[in-house]
């Protein structure tokens, strides 16, 4: 009997027929963003890019054709878009059209250039006065909720001689560091959380500090490798990140600030 109705019901699964669905329109799509919340998050970058853009006609920052077309060319190959009928594929599957794509690459075109143009000459200072705050070290960490479990870890560690990758795979809490016994990559001082990049930053290598509480919880931490501060292009980007975001966040404050008076 039971075996008679499971086929019934797979018959009837299988007989059922889903309704035809149309890609989403343009409205469709924004009255989602809406209903899941994610109207604010869109509209704050929205309203970046115009201010970027806004800025960049200011001060006569511009991008040539000859730009455009290197950056679209280094677009097309990053994506393996080697040919007309893959870029034709991609633009189709991401619902946007030529305009929209070059567009884009407009934009990023010109946000790369307002940096450049705004704090190109003060990079290597900022590096200079700023130099350990990009001291590159491998660490890795067990992270616990509680302060008597952290410190029995630490004693395991240091006393015992316990093995960390061991106790990471047991008892982290963070999912990289469980996954990964331990070791939670390469970082930037200054990407660390500021109570531990304080403590971090006067560590030697093999030295397992903590526990370290922060607002996730409590972190022992073992300093795998130090690597010595150099202006690479990625400390470079990150500089120009770094003091941009910061300058442009001040931008809107004013502007906040002036729509309010």
């Amino acid at each position: 009997m039971k075996e008679t109705l499971e086929k019934t019901e797979l018959q009837l699964l299988q007989e059922f027929a889903l309704p035809e669905i149309s890609p989403a329109t343009d409205e469709e799509i924004i009255a989602y963003l809406r209903r899941s919340y994610q109207v604010a998050e869109i509209a704050a970058k929205t309203e970046r890019d115009a201010l970027i853009l806004g800025i960049c006609e200011q001060f006569g920052v511009t991008v040539s054709d000859e730009e455009l077309q290197a950056a679209g060319d280094e677009f097309r190959l990053e994506h393996t878009l080697l040919g007309a009928s893959e870029t034709l594929n991609w633009l189709s599957f991401q619902r946007i059209t030529v305009e929209d794509w070059s567009s884009g690459i407009k934009v990023s075109l010109l946000t790369k250039k307002l940096k450049e143009f705004l704090f190109g000459a003060g990079v290597d200072n900022y590096y200079i006065n700023n130099r350990n705050n990009f001291k590159r070290v491998a660490l890795s960490q067990i992270l616990v909720r509680e302060l008597t479990e952290a410190l029995k870890i630490a004693h395991a560690i240091r006393q015992e001689n316990a093995s960390f990758c061991a106790l990471a795979l047991l008892h982290s809490k963070g999912k990289q560091s469980k996954e990964n016994g331990g070791f939670a990559g390469i970082r930037f001082l200054s990407e660390l959380m500021p109570d531990i990049a304080q403590t971090v930053s006067k560590a030697k290598e093999a030295e397992v500090i903590g526990p370290i509480e922060t607002t996730l919880g409590y972190h022992i931490i073992k300093i795998e490798k130090w690597f010595p501060s150099e202006l690479t292009e990625s400390v470079r980007e990150e500089i120009f990140e770094s003091l941009f975001q910061g300058w442009l966040q001040e931008r809107l404050n004013l502007e906040l600030r002036d729509k309010k008076l």
